[in-house]
């Protein structure tokens, strides 16, 4: 059996099973050659080829187990001991070893009636040495009911003991899963976290440069510039492709030294200068507000952060896809909550194409999954002609400030 805790036990009573087989067939041959000359080198030999066939067939059985092999070693041996004991009454102190190993190595259904057969036999072997007496007939019986009863102990002993190691080996190789399954999380949530921290920096960045390119390209008439822009306009497309491999998690430069609310200022005013200057390269200009109610509070810095980001990214869109004449950033600081709101007047869209995770909207995804993390609420309002809504709840729970 598979090693365990209770290993040394049964390697221990199998070896106590071996000795006492071996020194009750070696008391035989003692008693043999002490007592009268005559029978006493049959004895020996027989003593000798039994412990022969014992030994020999241990090592076959434990090395090379097959269905037929069990059963004529069980045989000779029951064989040999019977021969034995007609020879040397003190043989028959043998049959005891031997109920243990036929309970052992048999299953139930032939080994105790291999048990009672050696009963019967050794009743009758005796009865030619002492006759039938009540002694010689109890004591092989009651060895048998003793053997039968620590065979079916050690039974469920060996069984206990393989469902053990079973359920050990299930828990380690559940262990195993759910670490596995805890790494493939992490990973994949670490992706997600990066695809957003790319999509509301860098490539919010990157995009920005085009449009700023694009409109400089309308203003400038000479041919040598004009390709110099163009190639940059080109060098800012392909670099946007490429975002996607580089990321690391930062503090928001503009949270390092200012609030939340003076962030957003900045973000607002800097929002619309980029619009004013993409209006020259076909773009309507957006003017964007900024509005703080309630008694700003500090919040923790990963919740700014992400408030923070919700709103480039939403300013971001605007600027790329609403074609809006104005946008109204609103940040409310109440009781237990905190609010953010980015309004604009563009042309909209339909919710269906915003929910589908698709280049065009993934920034919306990826708000959403920011709001989900932090246990916020997201709402996305919009309709073709009548502009974008989107509005973030988060609760301010005691100990996060």
């Amino acid at each position: 059996m598979p090693h365990s805790a209770l290993t040394p036990v049964f390697s221990g009573l199998r070896i106590g099973l071996h000795l006492l087989i071996v020194l009750l067939t070696g008391l035989v041959v003692v008693r043999a050659l002490l007592g009268p000359a005559a029978g006493a080198g049959a004895t020996v030999v027989l003593a000798a080829v039994f412990l022969g066939t014992y030994i020999g067939g241990s090592e076959l059985a434990r090395r090379r187990p097959s269905v037929w092999f069990v059963p004529v070693w069980m045989t000779l041996l029951l064989v040999e001991w019977l021969a034995l004991t007609l020879l040397e009454p003190d043989a028959a102190f043998i049959v005891f070893p031997l109920f243990f190993l036929q309970l052992h190595v048999l299953p139930l259904r032939a080994g105790i009636p291999l048990v009672l057969l050696s009963v019967v036999l050794t009743i009758w072997a005796m009865s030619f040495h002492v006759g039938l007496s009540l002694g010689a007939t109890l004591g092989p019986l009651v060895g048998a009911a003793v053997a039968v009863a620590v065979g079916l102990g050690y039974r469920a002993l060996l069984r206990e003991a393989a469902e053990r190691q079973n359920l050990i080996k299930d828990l380690l190789a559940t262990r195993t899963q759910l670490a596995a399954a805890a790494r493939d999380a992490g990973t994949l949530a670490e992706r997600e976290r990066l695809a957003r921290e790319i999509h509301d920096t860098v490539a919010q960045g990157l995009s920005s440069i085009q449009m700023l390119l694009h409109a400089a390209e309308g203003r400038v008439s000479d041919p040598a510039a004009l390709e110099h822009l163009r190639l940059a306009r080109e060098t800012a497309a392909a670099n946007l492709q490429e975002t996607r491999r580089f990321i690391r998690e930062l503090t928001p430069p503009a949270l390092d030294t200012q609030t939340l609310p003076g962030a957003l200022t900045r973000l607002a005013a800097s929002a619309e200068r980029t619009a004013v200057g993409s209006a020259a390269g076909s773009e309507r200009a957006t003017r964007v507000s900024l509005h703080v109610t309630g008694d700003p509070i500090a919040l923790p810095m990963p919740l700014e952060t992400t408030l923070l980001r919700i709103a480039q990214g939403s300013l971001a869109n605007v600027a790329q896809h609403a074609g809006a004449n104005r946008a109204e950033v609103t940040l409310s600081y109440m009781t237990d909550e905190v609010a953010l709101d980015i309004v604009d007047d563009g042309r909209g869209f339909t919710l269906t194409a915003a929910t589908a995770q698709s280049p065009d909207s993934f920034g919306l995804v990826a708000i959403r999954q920011r709001v989900e993390q932090l246990g916020g609420s997201f709402v996305l309002e919009s309709a073709p002609g009548q502009g974008t809504a989107v509005a973030v709840r988060f609760p301010i729970r005691e100990g996060l400030a």
